[in-house]
């Protein structure tokens, strides 16, 4: 598999193996933005010793170009597993997983180096910032290794840090910190933004802070934005909203209206 930069116009380019070409299950409607991941009949097994742990079972799912998902459930749903799958931080036990015209489930692990290094930003619950290099130096990490990066600037100004750059992590708060976290990811301009538990840490006022910043990649930049949480009332602000139980996806349902993170309250 060779992983392509992601583009319409790269992605045209390319034929498509018949052999990779899957069809959805359930074809999304006329007008549904493109598959950005498709997963099918995706299991997850722990083996620790001679006892098998199953995290994910049997899980189908899809998630499109530029849209904004809550997975939502308890610890121990299988949320975070399925997000590590979708990242190429994790394999599945079987089934199988693509992005866009890619098989990630038949990828080396070079290939899915490469994948995870052009296609996706990761925001996890504590933020990994160097502590002895300032905000604009942190995100500016990122940029050095992606292709077409931003600003590294520019990427703080879209979460509201315009005026934090030459600050360390000590000087920042909680939520600066994650924000920070969060401009590193964008920074080198990903097709996906994967998120676990971002707001775990925090406290609410914080919180919505972050989910506001999360928003706004979404909206300005166009990011598919899958946000993982035990929280339920975070499932307002998405477009859909995916819960797990038990390794299995128990329902999605799509929001009427997307709430603004400034209307969420816990």
């Amino acid at each position: 598999m060779t992983v392509c930069c992601g583009s319409k116009s790269c992605r045209l380019a390319r034929p498509v193996p018949q052999a990779e070409s899957i069809t959805p299950a359930n074809p999304p409607p006329s007008g549904t933005p493109e598959a950005v991941f498709r997963v099918r009949n995706v299991s997850k097994v722990y083996r620790m010793g001679d006892v098998e742990v199953p995290a994910l079972r049997g899980v189908d799912l899809e998630l499109y170009a530029g849209e904004l998902v809550v997975l939502l459930g308890a610890s121990g749903s299988g949320k975070s597993t399925l997000l590590n799958i979708l990242g190429g931080l994790d394999v599945p036990t079987s089934g199988e997983v693509d992005y866009l015209d890619h098989v990630l489930t038949r990828a080396s692990e070079v290939e899915l180096t490469r994948f995870r290094r052009e296609h996706v930003g990761f925001v996890f619950q504590f933020y990994n910032l160097i502590p002895s290099l300032t905000a604009l130096e942190n995100v500016s990490l990122v940029t050095e290794i992606a292709e077409h990066p931003m600003d590294p600037g520019e990427a703080l100004a879209l979460v509201g840090l315009s005026e934090r750059l030459h600050h360390f992590p000590a000087q920042l708060s909680g939520g600066e910190q994650q924000r920070v976290a969060i401009a590193r990811a964008i920074a080198k301009r990903p097709d996906v933004l994967l998120c676990d538990e971002p707001t775990g840490a925090l406290d609410y006022a914080t919180g919505k802070v972050v989910l506001e910043a999360l928003a706004e990649v979404n909206r300005e930049l166009r990011t598919t934005v899958a946000v993982i949480t035990h929280n339920a009332a975070i499932a307002a602000m998405a477009d859909r909203v995916i819960r797990m139980s038990s390794g299995h996806i128990a329902g999605i349902e799509r929001n009427a209206r997307r709430a603004s993170p400034s209307e969420l309250s816990w």
